[in-house]
């Protein structure tokens, strides 16, 4: 009996410690479920939108653990703090100028204050006449001025802060001296990709810093040294908090498209990002609208700022034809394929509001035998690139994309837009359709409207001013007749 009395006594002391259980029928912990509200009470916003205000976006791809890091490669306690002092880089390599007669196709630029080392980079690039922003931001900015600059995508604003710095940039000093901050990945490769054009005659060396990479290699390139950096917030931040990278010696600091930063919810970063800087800098912001939340960011961050404004029209280019195309939201995707069969087009974007809409309409578009890319924040950078890539190299004919590609990116030759949803931001409409008709070429552009979009139409409209054209599809079969003219309201009767 005592015997027996033991081995329960030792049964029960195993139960108690968990831990100890080793075999295969040990349980393993139950998670807890996961609530749809945050500490405060209030509901999360929905897993599928591209972007959540207040907090950072996963559009900068930001290694957030050492388990991330680990998965992709990147054992980072092999770098230590980078060093206080700036780091000069290694003399870089690179073709000597034109001569001034051999520069005189560029004499426009020339007119503005630049030199051989940019003119010649201009001139390989094809340039011969500045554009409107250039002609009167890089004066300025060669100048010393800070500078405000609002002007629509597609206007030459890369060009009109890259050119000038380029010019001012004086290498022998060391350390990170320019600092552009980009609200997405690939507007921010692009403006590196203008920075190595722009610099092919100059000494100074540039860096891209974004998620969804390797983070060890930016950290082994900025240990080399470099001049110039690149950025996204959210990557650039992570740097920082691990003293990977130093912006004492930051002389100019630039960004670009202001608003859509506001839009995505990284003022909070930006902010941060700029308290790291010297007080002692020029300050560039340009952006293609300029709201009153972006105003009171230049009031601390700039001094004394030269505001320059070219002709930002709310109304769409006049080379784009766009129209409105009514119908029940749950026919969206049926009219969305017949559009598409009626349509003759090499290339169409197809936008949509979140990233969930984006992955169905691809699977569905590949079904019905159609080429497509898909690019939003939740794929990966190798696949965001490639599918860039072939969408610009004519592999696919249809790019299925959510707002990170609506303004900023160089893609020509795109015959047609349509707007899955109604966006819910004014400006982004003339964003989304000015991914057509460009460089005075004809463009089309569609938006399919359901009735739950009314305001977000409605402030469209207000925004350009004018009523965009009701249209129906001919031979399609409506649930619903679609209305196309504005419903005019009874005038009410006085009471007798």
């Amino acid at each position: 009996m005592s015997i027996l009395k033991k081995i329960l006594s030792l049964v029960g002391i195993s139960a108690k410690n968990p831990g100890n259980n080793r075999g295969k029928n040990a349980k393993a912990a139950v998670p807890r479920p996961r609530s749809d509200k945050g500490k405060n009470g209030r509901s999360q916003p929905a897993r599928g939108s591209e972007s959540s205000r207040g907090r950072r976006p996963r559009e900068n791809g930001a290694l957030g653990n050492s388990r991330q890091r680990a998965r992709r490669g990147d054992d980072l306690r092999e770098f230590s703090p980078i060093p206080q002092t700036p780091i000069a880089h290694a003399p870089k390599e690179h073709s000597q100028p034109y001569s001034q007669d051999q520069l005189s196709e560029v004499g426009p630029f020339a007119a503005l204050g630049l030199t051989p080392k940019t003119l010649s980079a201009i001139k390989d690039m094809g340039y011969a006449s500045p554009t409107e922003v250039q002609s009167k931001a890089i004066p300025v900015i060669l100048s010393g001025c800070d500078v405000i600059a609002t002007a629509q995508t597609g206007t030459g604003k890369t060009a009109a802060f890259a050119l000038p710095i380029i010019e001012l940039l004086d290498v022998s000093k060391g350390g990170v001296q320019v600092l552009v901050l980009s609200p997405t990945r690939e507007l921010a490769s692009q403006t590196n990709e203008a920075f190595s054009n722009f610099s092919k005659y100059a000494d100074c060396t540039s860096l891209l810093v974004q998620g969804g990479v390797s983070m060890a290699n930016q950290i082994k390139t900025l240990h080399g040294g470099v001049d110039i950096v690149i950025a996204t917030p959210g990557r650039l931040l992570d740097l920082i908090r691990q003293r990977q990278i130093s912006l004492k010696n930051v002389r100019y600091l630039v960004l670009d498209e202001v608003d859509r930063m506001f839009d995505m919810g990284f003022i909070e970063d930006v902010s941060n990002i700029i308290r790291y800087c010297p007080k002692e800098r020029q300050s560039l912001f340009f952006s293609a609208t300029m709201p009153e939340a972006v105003m009171r960011l230049c009031s601390w961050a700039l001094k004394e700022p030269q505001r320059i404004d070219i002709g930002i029209a709310h109304t769409p280019a006049e080379t784009i034809e766009h129209f409105v195309y009514p119908v029940d939201a749950i026919q969206k995707y049926d009219l969305l394929v017949k559009l598409i069969e009626t349509l003759s087009y090499d290339s169409l974007i197809v936008f949509t509001r979140t990233r969930i809409d984006a992955d169905r309409i691809t699977e569905w578009l590949k079904a019905h035998d159609y080429k497509v890319s898909t690019l939003h924040s939740d794929r990966t950078q190798k696949e965001r690139d490639k599918a860039l890539a072939d969408f610009k190299e004519h592999k696919t004919s249809i790019l299925v994309a959510t707002d990170i590609a609506s303004r900023g990116l160089d893609i020509s030759g795109v015959g047609c837009v349509i707007n899955y949803n109604v966006p819910e931001h004014a400006e982004d409409y003339v964003h989304r359709i000015g991914r057509t008709g460009r460089a005075n070429s004809e463009g089309f552009a569609i938006t399919l409207y359901s009735s739950d979009e009314t305001s977000f139409l409605q402030k469209i409209e207000s925004f350009i001013n004018a009523r965009i054209e009701r249209r129906k599809l001919d031979g399609f079969n409506y649930m619903t007749e679609p209305q196309l003219e504005p419903l005019h309201k009874k005038p009410r009767k006085r009471n007798r």
